[in-house]
């Protein structure tokens, strides 16, 4: 669904809160001293050992005790704790100007790998760190000029290259230095990252993937507490084809790097893809405390919090935890907004949460009536805004009220129109959107022929390309349809392969226990209600879902 996707295990959610108390005064007591200590420069990097950040060796010809220091900014770069970083290594230039390098590791912190793709500004500054490291006497060693090179690949050049040529252009660089010092970790680590940074555009082969992967792999043997590996790892097998390859480095990470609040969060990124929603959530309770922690202490990244959150949501619907989906929306519209460069210009990760998560809960829990009273939500410049009208045309769809998913499906052609001619890179999400309300509409309208014929190319597109899973998937709208048409057997087929693509979603797992038992296949419906009730174990949720499903085994 193209618009809908983005440590306390077994503790009951009062007592999470309490938690969160706790941390919050404990922030708060240490905000005055941060505050006070960043008058003075203080950054509490010295406090970030390699027991919180991971094993680093990148030798450099910078002064001896600028060695610790920039060895721990690498560490925070693998992390993607960018702003950190960047002051790291911006420290790094002032007390030893003769450091190239450290003008290297402040390109490098500039370009969000993986998450966005840099502004004219970025570029810029970007390139300007290029030409600092180059100048006066540039890099000392054959070494550090390759890097050095390799990023002004990047951050060089005509500026008519867009960033799928300059993405390939740094990773060609890297492929060099990679091949140029075999023994160097770090040249594989940065040039696996930088295939997946520069992996094309819906490629449904992974071999960009694949390749990172393999060479990733035989450095997790040889250096399991390297953030870098670990975390590229967890990156390269985020496909529901490769998840399971996934798990040993997901189980790791958190392990290698405790402080980075994204060192939290990435295993959950594996569990969300193999369906261990537990695991998801201990993993983002963890990373959005201490997201939250180190906001405190003045440093940056707070913005982290939000993804976490989103993935946090996901795991308590899949697992009913509806209740606490629910208070962390509540929690989340409390919060003040805050716009947040990490995730590109001008975006506000509050809002765009708050409206994902908002248009997210009615239709997971199939309150089509309070779908279709979804109130418009602006968020300007993002797919966002359309969330809310597909989800409101997936109500009324539901409710057979056809002139109102036209209304939807026209305010969403409204914001396609304005994204395009901005040239924004959500207008294809909204593309996409509107396809599917569409779809809807012609369920609308009783023609499940057409909603089915015009979903399915929706949905082959996400079985093949594995789009993160954080909304309704496709070809489980395509299933509820059929078995909405009567057609029980093929519904069941189609959820069978979602759910092999989507493991342990609650609407799943009910759907093809629901398909089986209309199809006579007793024997199965039992099953898939039972998977369920194990999903949702230790869950105090009233959905009748569930209380179905408990009298169904009951009866076994």
């Amino acid at each position: 669904m193209a618009g809908l996707h983005s440590p306390f295990s077994g503790v009951p959610m009062k007592h999470v809160a309490l938690i969160f108390l706790i941390f919050s005064l404990v922030f708060t007591s240490l905000t005055l001293g941060a505050a006070a200590d960043d008058e003075h420069g203080h950054n509490h990097h010295e406090d970030l050992t390699t027991t919180q950040l991971g094993t680093v060796n990148f030798p450099v010809s910078c002064a001896p005790d600028m060695l610790k220091p920039f060895a721990r900014g690498v560490a925070l770069l693998h992390s993607f704790w960018y702003e950190e970083a960047e002051k790291e290594f911006q420290n790094i230039a002032a007390h030893d100007p003769e450091c190239a390098m450290a003008h290297w590791g402040a390109a490098m912190s500039l370009w969000h790998q993986l998450w966005n793709e840099p502004d004219g500004k970025v570029l810029l500054d970007g390139l300007d760190e290029v030409h600092e490291a180059q100048g006066n006497d540039g890099p000392k060693t054959p070494r550090e000029q390759a890097y050095i090179a390799a990023v002004a690949s990047f951050y060089g050049g005509s500026k008519k290259l867009d960033f799928d040529a300059r993405a390939k252009a740094y990773s060609d660089a890297m492929k060099k230095v990679y091949e140029s010092y075999p023994d160097d970790h770090e040249a594989a680590a940065f040039y696996a990252l930088s295939l997946l940074a520069s992996e094309p555009h819906d490629d449904t082969t992974f071999a960009n993937r694949k390749q990172a992967a393999a060479i990733l792999e035989k450095l997790f043997a040889i250096e399991p507490d390297h953030p870098g590996v670990a975390h590229y790892l967890i990156h390269a097998y985020d496909k529901p084809q490769l998840a399971e390859l996934g798990l040993p480095a997901a189980r790791r990470y958190a392990k290698i790097a405790p402080a980075a609040p994204h060192a939290l969060h990435m295993p959950s990124h594996i569990f969300a893809r193999v369906g261990l929603w537990q695991d998801d959530i201990n993993s983002n309770l963890a990373s959005i405390a201490a997201s939250r922690k180190t906001a405190a202490m003045g440093m940056g990244g707070e913005g982290h919090q939000f993804h976490a959150m989103s993935f946090l949501f996901y795991a308590y619907m899949q697992s009913g935890r509806d209740a606490d989906a629910r208070a962390l929306i509540e929690e989340i519209r409390a919060m003040p907004n805050k716009k947040d460069d990490m995730y590109g210009k001008d975006y506000d990760p509050h809002l765009a949460t708050l409206a994902h998560l908002s248009a997210i809960y009615p239709l997971e829990m199939h309150d089509w009536s309070a779908a279709a009273a979804l109130p418009p939500m602006e968020v300007d410049g993002t797919a966002e805004y359309s969330v809310i009208y597909l989800a409101r045309a997936i109500g009324s769809a539901h409710l057979h009220q056809s002139d109102d998913v036209r209304k939807d499906i026209a305010a969403i052609e409204d914001l396609h129109e304005k994204l395009s001619k901005r040239k924004s890179e959500f207008a294809d999400a909204v593309d996409s959107d509107h396809k599917e309300a569409e779809a809807w509409l012609a369920f609308a309208q009783g023609n499940y022929d057409d909603a089915v014929e015009a979903l399915r190319p929706i949905a082959d597109k996400e079985d093949s390309v594995g789009d993160e899973p954080d909304g309704i998937p496709a070809r489980e709208m395509i299933a509820n349809i059929l078995l909405e048409a009567k057609r029980p057997q093929e519904a069941l087929a189609a959820f069978q392969t979602d759910l092999k693509l989507n493991p342990n979603r609650f609407n799943g797992l009910y759907g093809a226990a629901q398909a089986a038992e209309a199809a006579g296949k007793q024997k199965d419906a039992e099953e898939y209600y039972a998977l369920l009730l194990k999903v949702c174990s230790g869950s105090s949720s009233t959905r009748p879902e569930l209380s179905r499903a408990r009298e169904l085994v009951a009866q076994k």
